[in-house]
């Protein structure tokens, strides 16, 4: 994914992205404080919000390729599995029983699989959205504080899954074509483990960037240092 000059006001903040290339293949994340922009970035980069001005050129990238799971997830009122195979029905993949029974159970949600999604716990529903993006093979997926409302057993495991699966096909273990992932989040902790390159947001630009080690052990700017001061 290549960004040039991408613009987006929202009443008096604006979002000004002069140029940002986000090679495939790898994990990202993108940290900064409340209402620096992060949400609407990642908005913008998903498709689901238009910029004012600019260019984003998903390098061969469409819609149907492209996944995000938002900190307060969007379910159907319908059951937990049609809410799972939902993006499957989308993209006419005719589901696979297995995949199916195997998110199910990574999730711990096969005994409500006929249950409505919308009386599940937050952090159920946080499991079932994150699955939900997963279940039909992406190549971009955009998280938005998916773990906030999970615990920690929960988010531990999910930091592992996305790490296997990133590279392997979940069911049969075998090398797959490596996903993008670009994940928002407040808990240092995620993006150190999981992330290979951070970008850093304020005040709507991303001002410094850099191998995630490297830009939170030995942060060369003073925004950042302040940021990190305070979590």
């Amino acid at each position: 994914m290549k960004i040039t000059d991408l613009k987006k006001k929202l009443d008096k903040f604006s979002l000004d992205i002069k140029s940002l290339e986000i090679p495939e293949g790898k994990i990202y994340g993108i940290i900064g404080p409340n209402g620096c922009g992060k949400t609407t970035a990642m908005k913008l980069m998903a498709g689901v919000m238009k910029p004012d001005s600019g260019k984003i050129d998903y390098c061969g990238l469409t819609p149907r390729d492209i996944t995000m799971v938002l900190r307060k997830p969007y379910l159907l009122h319908d059951t937990v599995e049609r809410n799972l195979i939902y993006p499957l029905k989308l993209r006419k993949i005719k589901p696979d029983i297995t995949l199916i029974d195997h998110y199910l159970e990574i999730t711990g949600l096969t005994d409500y699989r006929n249950k409505y999604a919308l009386t599940l716990s937050g952090g159920e529903q946080q499991k079932l959205a994150l699955a939900r993006a997963l279940i039909f093979s992406p190549k971009l997926i955009l998280i938005d504080e998916a773990f906030s409302n999970m615990d920690i057993e929960s988010v531990a495991f999910f930091e592992d899954y996305i790490l296997k699966t990133q590279t392997e096909d979940p069911l049969t273990k075998t090398p797959s074509e490596p996903k993008t992932f670009i994940i928002i989040s407040h808990q240092l902790s995620n993006i150190k483990r999981m992330c290979e390159y951070t970008f850093f947001m304020h005040n709507g630009e991303i001002i410094t960037s850099g191998e995630t080690d490297k830009l939170l052990s030995s942060p060369d700017n003073d925004k950042l240092k302040q940021y990190l001061n305070y979590m």
